[in-house]
């Protein structure tokens, strides 16, 4: 997707070890206008998948999952890192690395929001190992539903993670699929 391409290229940082930052317009502040185009793009993806649900992390996969939501007339769930006191006792937890925050992190839904049955469609910012995602999936699993999709807006294919959630035997899409960050250079995918 050129937009969000030419969008990383002008206001992404490379700041090595694999990491982009994208805080400018993707998560810490938000374009809507791109979210919008890109939630669009992912949507019109995943329209024949019969989804009830998108499945988030929090924070960063907010944005891109309500705007795909939202083509799709979806209501979003989203992946809670901390355990408010208004969820009920008994969740949904997993835990999962954090490549962006170096140590792993509690990812908990509460029930009442995702249950059996759901088809689910995961949506994220990041496709990287993959290891939040299948955290996700882990999720949904554990709720009884079913999972339908996986979309991302930036995917690292040298991080390996589209092989690990091939597994899941559900389609991943990414919008723009970055193949190299190595010395300071952003080389994306034709």
């Amino acid at each position: 997707m050129q937009v969000l391409k030419d969008r990383i290229l002008k206001d992404g940082k490379n700041l090595g070890g694999g990491i982009l930052k994208v805080d400018g317009f993707i998560n810490h502040q938000v374009d809507p206008v791109l979210m919008d185009v890109c939630g669009k793009e992912l949507a019109r993806r995943f329209a024949g998948m019969g989804a009830t649900r998108v499945l988030t992390a929090e924070i960063s996969g907010i944005a891109p999952a309500l705007m795909t939501a939202r083509y799709l007339g979806l209501p979003v769930v989203y992946a809670r890192k901390s355990k408010p006191v208004t969820m009920p006792d008994t969740v949904y937890l997993t835990v999962a690395p954090s490549h962006t925050r170096g140590h792993s992190v509690e990812l908990i839904v509460s029930p009442e929001y995702l249950g059996d049955g759901e088809k689910i469609l995961i949506i994220d910012d990041f496709l990287a190992t993959g290891a939040t995602i299948l955290g996700l999936a882990r999720l949904a699993q554990a709720a009884g539903a079913t999972l339908v999709g996986i979309g991302a807006l930036v995917e690292k294919t040298f991080e390996g993670g589209r092989e690990v959630l091939n597994s899941l035997g559900i389609p991943i899409e990414s919008l723009v699929c970055l193949v190299s960050m190595d010395n300071g250079q952003l080389l994306f995918r034709e």
